[in-house]
């Protein structure tokens, strides 16, 4: 005889000997007999525990807020020294402080100077130029001395990101390079560089309200620029402090080409004056005249060695 359940369709077979026998679900052998757990009630608990998620440590979101409140100090010192590279050898930010660019540049924009450009080409006639004029240049605004030792820094900061204005750094045009011979004024009250005039009406500072434009200039002067010195003029020819006041220096009113910081190039403050700076194109017609005369000079170098050495051949022959 043989005995044997199977499970299908909600009910129990049993066969027992020969006979097949059907009992609803729940009651064959598994469901008769009764659960120690269901009994106990800690085994309940326990089962119940086993099927809830395990309880989490601290919270992850927590963790990741301190971690962040740890990392800013690190992230902004990085930062401020990219910044501070950045500024020493690529680009920095300067504030114009006076009157003496205008209308090409206001109180209180802030200008992008270039300073790897000047690595790469010489300084070019009608170039915007930064330059430090410590010790030798007086200052074109005048400065309130900070009151104590945390002013002091700030101002500092200020002038490096181009916040405040640098006390000793001006920004002026470049009129004349080494070689250059400017004079003013012509017949036509012009400045010329090299015997050529310069045609400055779209640069010169011209009053808002009556249209009047400034002279090139009141004060009148011939200088030729010396080696590795350069000529420099305010467009707001009437208020700048440039050149032409300087005439004692030994430059003769020049300044050091050394002296050059870098190249202002476009204008980035505020948003509704942003702007390139670009070189004006009378100056082209200036360039174009010192090439000759830059020629004349390299040709004269072989002819008067040719001369040299026949002088001396002559002598030796004697």
């Amino acid at each position: 005889m043989s005995t044997g359940s199977a499970r299908g369709g909600g009910h129990w077979t049993k066969t027992v000997g020969g006979d097949v026998r059907s009992e609803p679900e729940g009651t064959g052998p598994e469901q008769s007999r009764p659960s120690a757990a269901a009994d106990d009630p800690d085994e309940r608990s326990q089962a119940s525990d086993a099927g809830a998620e395990p309880a989490q440590g601290p919270s992850k979101k927590g963790k990741k807020q301190g971690s962040f409140w740890k990392e800013l100090p690190v992230l902004i010192g990085v930062a401020l020294v990219l910044a501070l590279i950045i500024k020493t050898f690529v680009v920095q930010a300067f504030y114009i402080p006076s009157e003496s660019m205008e209308n090409t540049l206001l109180v209180g924009d802030r200008v992008l100077v270039n300073k790897l450009v000047y690595h790469t080409r010489d300084i070019e006639r009608g170039d915007v130029v930064v330059f430090s004029g410590l010790d030798s240049w007086d200052l074109e605004v005048d400065y309130a001395e900070p009151s104590n030792p945390v002013s002091k820094v700030l101002r500092a900061i200020g002038s490096t990101f181009g916040v405040v204005p640098g006390e000793k750094d001006y920004i002026k045009r470049v009129i004349g390079v080494p070689g250059d011979r400017v004079r003013c004024c012509d017949a036509q009250s012009r400045i010329t560089v090299n015997g050529v005039p310069l045609d400055e009406k779209s640069y010169l500072y011209t009053d808002p309200e009556t249209g009047e434009q400034n002279k090139p200039s009141d004060i009148p002067f011939d200088a030729t620029v010396g080696k590795g010195q350069l000529w420099v003029m305010g467009d707001h020819r009437e208020l700048s402090h440039d050149s032409r006041n300087h005439r004692g220096d030994p430059g003769g009113g020049t300044i050091p080409v050394s002296r050059v910081i870098g190249r202002a190039f476009v204008i980035v403050w505020p948003l509704d004056r942003i702007d390139t700076l670009p070189i004006p194109k009378t100056f082209d017609k200036a360039a174009a005249a010192a090439f000759p005369v830059a020629l004349g000079l390299i040709g004269a170098v072989p002819i008067t060695l040719i001369r040299r050495v026949g002088a001396g051949g002559r002598h030796v022959g004697a």
